[in-house]
Formats: structure tokens, sequence, C-alpha cells
């Protein structure tokens, strides 16, 4: 066979081996499936975040804080007076209470979800150099106003 008539059936014999896309495809096979038993399973996910739900806040105890700790708002207002501060955060209240003798600051949280803010914590201090006091002997003095 002479090279001439070689090269027309070389040309279609390769021709033959090619493929034609179809409309919309991609000339390309799909990769076979897997056999269902050899399929691995998915990954896991991984762990939700940890809820942050509702916080029992600490509930200080001493002697000497029975008139405040665990009282709402109205009664400590009306125990001691309007106070200086009342500054709201989320759930959390803190009312500051002062006199000449000291400053005291009384943070109101709820003790269960959606309840009313009570005193749950006290902190003291002189009015005159800021310098921590004992807080009963300051629930004493600004009661007795």
């Amino acid at each position: 066979m002479t090279p001439r008539l070689l090269a027309p059936l070389l040309l279609t014999g390769l021709a033959a081996c090619t493929t034609i896309p179809q409309a919309g495809g991609t000339g390309q096979r799909p990769p076979p499936r897997p056999d269902v038993q050899t399929q691995q399973p998915p990954p896991e996910r991984p762990a939700p975040p940890p809820q942050t739900g509702f916080l029992a806040p600490q509930i200080q105890q001493m002697a000497g804080l029975e008139r405040v700790i665990q009282r709402d708002g109205a009664t400590l207002v009306r125990q001691f007076g309007q106070p200086r501060l009342d500054v709201r955060e989320g759930d959390m209240r803190k009312l500051q209470f002062s006199s000449t003798a000291c400053v005291l600051d009384v943070f109101l949280y709820p003790l269960q979800q959606g309840a009313e803010p009570v005193a749950t914590w006290v902190d003291a201090r002189r009015a005159s150099d800021g310098q921590e006091v004992d807080r009963a002997a300051c629930v004493a003095a600004l009661g007795r106003r």
C-alpha cells in the first residue's frame, strides 16, 4: 500500500475511536458509581457549639446584707432613696447609692430566665477616697439617713 492510500485509512480508524459530545454534555463519561456496599459513610459533622443559655448568678452570702441581697430594685429605692446611678446592661442592673460616709454598688441579676433582677452582689467604698469599706457597715450607714 502506498502512503497516499494508507493515510485515509488511518484517519478513518482514528475517527472511530473518538466520541462526539452530546448536546449539553462534556463528551466525557460520568465516573462509575461506587458500589453501595463499598461507599464510605459521610464524614461526621463537627459538634455544634455549646448552647449559651441562662447562667444563674452567684449570690453573695455575708452577714449584715440581709436587707439588700435578693431584694428587687423598688425595695432598695424605698430603703435607700433614689440611686445616684441606675445602669442597665442586658439583664443586669446596677444601682449606686451614696452618702458622705460611703458608696454602695448593688448588682441585680435575675435568678431565673425572664425573672425580675434582684440584688445578688454588693461592693462598698468610702466616698472620700474610694478605699474599700465593710459592706454591711455601709448598708447600715445608708439605711440611717
